[in-house]
């Protein structure tokens, strides 16, 4: 949606002025404290006892940020572990000045010092003991989520994994079953259910204030055409795959590699454009979306999906930069996906659907990511997850629309809040009062994730406190790869309910009627 820097202002006035009508309470509190986040907004407390003991098993890109963001006072890391040399001397020196910026820096260089270091999880697991180790954040290639984190329960250990929750749908299952049998904890990285941002906008919804949703629009879209800037290509550039080549081509040569999981030492390095070791831009993008679109949808299953992906630029000969032409990724780099979603009075009228489109392109970043959430009273727009915006849908007369700033009144009928448009130029006291409490630098949702579930491992909660666990994520992770299968197979595939069910042995990828 293209608008201007001013209707941009606008309409985060206007979201923050609706949030200050539905949460003015809260947000009184937050803003005399302080706060706004964290164990105030999402009602966990402080620990009872000493900072969870945690080893962080994969050391790449995201492992590095969830680093950054780990709360040390509810999370103690006592070890790391990672193959590759050049991984772990980032996760200690840093590599960026805010989103990654190492041990050394986030806990001081004596106490980074004290972390132990190990060259794979199996020997981490070994030392567990020696450790005192109590729980695992798992941040591997996707392949490896379900395996590692069932060796990790199987020795007694509650298990916080990166998304997407597993590579098929029956190993998100065995995990499930894992860990309730030992009672332990399981819960997925899909940082959107620790939003602040984020639940205050799906509260919104709840409350009607958008009226009908028939539409939600959600795109993740970057340009990596450009030569040498392939984001997901890093084995022949870049300073830290020459550090790691001779390292990992001895264990390569060694069998460790295949060992862990890995036919190869690239495979290891590139393993996102892969489907053995990665699920595409609809499991590591997309699955976020989706996430956020079925939270604004009342947390509902899909009722089916359809979509095209294809390598439309990597692995084509004349299209794009020469050395994209020989590319050997199984990945498509364009994908374009429908869900169909069940409306809220669907069960009396099987026409009440919502539609979902989401689409991720890989040479075009005009609107990078976010979703848009249409409604037949307004919008909402959440951009790149900092910024949301709401606008009132315009009326015959002129009312509403990007230029309108809105007021949120009670209805008269009791229902509910509804909109109303007025012009000013100022921002409401609403507005003033739900940006102060949040502040301007919005909390992506990690370290809210980390806190509670060390609060949860640690007071002695069960699973179902935790807002992504391991249930809820199998419900994205089969999105997503079913999403998969749809554009594999040409299919519009109608999901199953026996595939949400955790107890039951359905999956996607073992159903005739879909693969066949």
């Amino acid at each position: 949606m293209d608008i201007t820097p001013e209707q941009n202002e606008i309409g985060k006035d206007n979201f923050n002025e609706a949030v200050g009508f539905s949460r003015r309470a809260l947000l009184k509190t937050a803003a005399a404290g302080g706060a706004g986040l964290g164990a105030l907004y999402f009602n966990y407390e402080k620990l009872n006892g000493a900072p969870v003991r945690t080893a962080f098993i994969g050391c790449g890109d995201e492992a590095n940020v969830l680093i950054t963001e780990h709360p040390s006072d509810y999370m103690q890391i006592v070890a790391i572990a990672d193959p590759r040399p050049a991984n772990i001397e980032r996760t200690f020196k840093g590599s960026h000045p805010e989103v990654r910026i190492g041990l050394n820096k986030k806990l001081g260089q004596a106490k980074a010092a004290e972390i132990k270091v190990y060259p794979d999880h199996e020997a981490l697991l070994k030392d567990k003991d020696a450790l005192g180790l109590e729980m695992v954040v798992i941040a591997v290639p996707l392949s490896q989520h379900a395996p590692i984190a069932l060796a990790c329960m199987e020795a007694g250990l509650h298990v916080l994994t990166e998304k997407l929750m597993a590579h098929n749908v029956t190993e998100c299952k065995q995990m499930i079953r894992t860990a309730e049998k030992k009672g332990l904890l399981l819960a997925v990285g899909h940082q959107r259910h620790y939003s602040v941002l984020y639940d205050n906008a799906n509260s919104l919804i709840r409350q009607g204030l958008l009226g009908d949703i028939k539409f939600i629009r959600a795109q993740w879209h970057r340009n990596n055409s450009f030569p040498g800037s392939d984001s997901w290509k890093k084995w022949d550039r870049g300073t830290e795959a020459k550090k790691d080549r001779e390292h990992l081509l001895k264990l390569e040569k060694e069998g460790r590699l295949k060992a862990l999981g890995y036919e190869s030492a690239r495979q290891l390095v590139d393993w996102r454009l892969y489907n053995k070791t990665g699920g595409g831009l609809m499991a590591e993008l997309g699955s976020h979306q989706m996430d956020a679109a079925s939270i604004f949808l009342g947390k509902v299953h899909p009722l089916a999906v359809q979509g095209y992906g294809q390598k439309n630029f990597y692995g084509v000969k004349g299209v794009g930069p020469k050395e994209n032409w020989d590319d050997d990724r199984d990945i498509a780099d364009h994908i374009y996906v429908t869900f169909e979603f069940p409306g809220p009075q669907h069960k009396q009228d099987q026409n009440d659907i919502a539609i979902v489109t989401y689409s991720s392109i890989n040479t075009n970043r005009l609107e990078f990511y976010g979703e848009t959430v249409f409604g037949s009273r307004g919008t909402l727009i959440m951009k790149e997850e900092k910024e949301a915006m709401l606008y009132k849908e315009q009326s015959p007369g002129g009312g509403g629309g990007l230029e309108q700033r809105l007021w949120v009144l009670d209805s008269s009928s009791g229902g509910g809040p509804v909109l109303d448009s007025y012009n000013t130029s100022a921002p409401s006291a609403g507005a003033a009062m739900a940006k102060g409490a949040v502040g301007d630098k919005v909390s992506r949702g990690y370290r809210e994730e980390m806190e509670h579930f060390c609060y949860c491992v640690r007071n002695g909660k069960g699973w179902q406190e935790l807002r992504c666990n391991g249930r809820v994520a199998m419900a994205d992770a089969i999105m997503a790869l079913t999403a998969n299968l749809a554009m594999k197979t040409r299919k519009r595939i109608e999901f199953r309910e026996e595939w949400f069910d955790a107890d039951h042995d359905a999956a996607p990828e073992t159903d005739a009627q879909v693969t066949g």
